[in-house]
C-alpha cells in the first residue's frame, strides 16, 4: 500500500526525518510512536503529500505520489487530523459530503450516490443522529466520529490518523479504537495511526514503529518492538512490560524518577490536610 524509501525532511536547517525507509502493506494498522520532535506529523505529512520530501520517495500503491494528481491521491488516502475546527457553522452532513469532492468534477453537485455514500458513513461511526447538527456544537468524540465519517466517504483504502484520541476521555478514547479496530477488520481499511499512548496503540495496533531523533528505531508487533530496553532508549524514562490481563498485549508501566525528591515530612502533611 505505501513504501517509503530513504526519505528526508528539513525546515530549513532544522532536520525532521533522516533516511526513512519502511513498508506498510493493505489491511495493515500500524501505530507510529515516539517522543515530541521525533517526527511523527511531519511524517505523516510526507507520506499524504502535502510535504515533499528533501530526500527519497514515497510509493502510494507503486506509485511515486510527486507523480500523482491530488484527486488521485485523496481517492485512495484520507486524513484525520487532530482536530478540525470550521468557521462556519456546518452541519455534521454537510462536513461528511465534502469526503465526497474528490469524486465530484469542477463545480459539480453531489448525486444520488454521493449522498447515500455520506449516509452509509454516518451510521457506520454512530454519527447519523446528529447528521443536522452544527458541528460546532458537538463533544469531542463526536468530533471525532465525524471526522472519521468524512474520511470514509471519501472511499479510501488508506487512513492516516494524526493523534486521533489526544482530546478524548477514556471511555472515548476506547470507543473510538474500537471503531478502527472493526473498519480495520472488517472493511480491510489499512491505517496509520499517530498517538502517544503507548499501551492503546499495544492493545489495538497489529503494528508498531518506533522513531527517534527522525529515525527507524523499530518496526514490529507490539511484543517484538515495546521492550524495556526500547522504551529507555527512546523515550529516556526507566519503565516494566508486563501483559495486558485479557488481550495479552504488552504493557507499559513508567517508572517514577525519585532523583531528588525528598518526601514530605509527616507533621507537615498532617498541618496541611487539617487546613
Amino acid at each position: 500500500m505505501i513504501r517509503l524509501e530513504n526519505i528526508g525532511f528539513s525546515y530549513r536547517e532544522h532536520r525532521v526525518l533522516r533516511e526513512v525507509s519502511f513498508s506498510v502493506e493493505a489491511g495493515d494498522f500500524l501505530g507510529i510512536l515516539g517522543p515530541n520532535g521525533s517526527g511523527k506529523t511531519t511524517l505523516i505529512k510526507v507520506i499524504d503529500g502535502i510535504l515533499m520530501p528533501g530526500e527519497g520517495t514515497v510509493f502510494l500503491r507503486g506509485k511515486d505520489i510527486r507523480a500523482m494528481k491530488r484527486r488521485d491521491i485523496a481517492r485512495t488516502m484520507a486524513v484525520v487530523p487532530q482536530e478540525s475546527p470550521f468557521v462556519f457553522s456546518y452541519t455534521v452532513e454537510e462536513i461528511v459530503l465534502m469526503g465526497r469532492s474528490p469524486h465530484l468534477g469542477n463545480l459539480a453537485f453531489e448525486t444520488d450516490r454521493d449522498r447515500d455514500m455520506a449516509r452509509r458513513a454516518l451510521e457506520e461511526t454512530d454519527t447519523a443522529s446528529v447528521a443536522g447538527r452544527s458541528f460546532n456544537e458537538l463533544s469531542g468524540g463526536e468530533r471525532q466520529r465525524v471526522l472519521i465519517a468524512r474520511a470514509l466517504a471519501q472511499e479510501p483504502a488508506l487512513l492516516l490518523l494524526d493523534e486521533p484520541t489526544a482530546f478524548l476521555d477514556l471511555r472515548h478514547q476506547i470507543a473510538f479504537m474500537n471503531l478502527l479496530a472493526g473498519l480495520n477488520r472488517e472493511k480491510g481499511l489499512t491505517i496509520l495511526a499517530v498517538t502517544h499512548d503507548i499501551n492503546l496503540a499495544a492493545l489495538f495496533c497489529g503494528k508498531i514503529l518506533l522513531l527517534k531523533e527522525g529515525a527507524v528505531h523499530s518496526l514490529g508487533t507490539p511484543g517484538d518492538i515495546l521492550t524495556e530496553e526500547a522504551v529507555r532508549d527512546v523515550y529516556g524514562v526507566e519503565a516494566r512490560i508486563d501483559r495486558h490481563p485479557s488481550a495479552g498485549t504488552p504493557r507499559v508501566t513508567v517508572l517514577p524518577d525519585r532523583t531528588g525528591y525528598v518526601p514530605p515530612k509527616r507533621s507537615t502533611i498532617q498541618k496541611e490536610e487539617a487546613l
